[in-house]
């Protein structure tokens, strides 16, 4: 998958991707700097309702007067304050078509016992499986999660996922999840600031199946 230039991973989970004809889709925006306020979102994809992940302060800082929300089918109350020009509440299993993106809505929560008030799978939290501008490049941003019989089979190019452990998946679980999707690459998220450490990323690709590129893009 070569380095997924097109490809900044932030604080956190927070991604911005960009596809070949210039859609720009961001992935919940978390503690950016005031020099990311770029305003050149189409597209904000928010995937659970906390802090790290719906932070309205960011969502200000790249959102435009166009900007779209895509948030899951609970979250109305949260997301109304943002002030999108339109927002697309969704469930899992559920598909939108929007110009410039096509999105897939992956049920995302937890299932080891220590974790299960975290991300409760009652609360319908989300992860989502984009595509931009016709490329066919499946993205699979999975959200605050762990392997679970609803995401292990998701087909998809590039996988982001969780791996600092705690909250989500730890580096060795994270692992043993992108070798059961088994997509082209992997390109880890959540270490590194409110849990986990960089040596994360380490752990992880050292037990990622060779076939599988990881890639190391969250900025320090």
């Amino acid at each position: 998958m070569g380095s997924l230039e097109n490809v900044r991973v932030f604080t956190q989970s927070a991604i911005r991707i960009e596809g070949a004809g210039g859609t720009v889709a961001y992935f919940d925006p978390f503690s950016l700097a005031a020099a990311e306020a770029a305003h050149d979102a189409d597209y904000v994809l928010i995937t659970h309702a906390h802090y790290d992940h719906l932070s309205p302060e960011d969502y200000a800082r790249v959102a435009g007067e166009k900007t779209v929300v895509v948030a899951p089918a609970g979250m109305a109350g949260e997301v109304a304050g943002l002030g999108a020009a339109a927002t697309h509440l969704v469930r899992a299993g559920e598909k939108l078509e929007l110009p410039g993106i096509r999105v897939e809505a992956v049920p995302a929560y937890n299932v080891e016992p220590e974790r299960l008030g975290m991300h409760p799978q009652a609360n319908g939290w989300l992860g989502y499986v984009v595509t931009l501008d016709g490329d066919p490049t499946r993205y699979y941003v999975t959200g605050d999660t762990d392997q679970n019989p609803d995401n292990e089979r998701v087909a998809c190019d590039v996988m982001f996922l969780p791996i600092g452990g705690t909250y989500t998946c730890d580096a060795r679980q994270a692992a043993a999840f992108v070798n059961a999707v088994h997509p082209a690459a992997a390109v880890p998220t959540h270490y590194g600031s409110i849990v986990g450490t960089y040596a994360d990323f380490d752990a992880f690709a050292a037990e990622v199946d060779p076939s599988i590129a990881v890639i190391r893009k969250l900025e320090r």
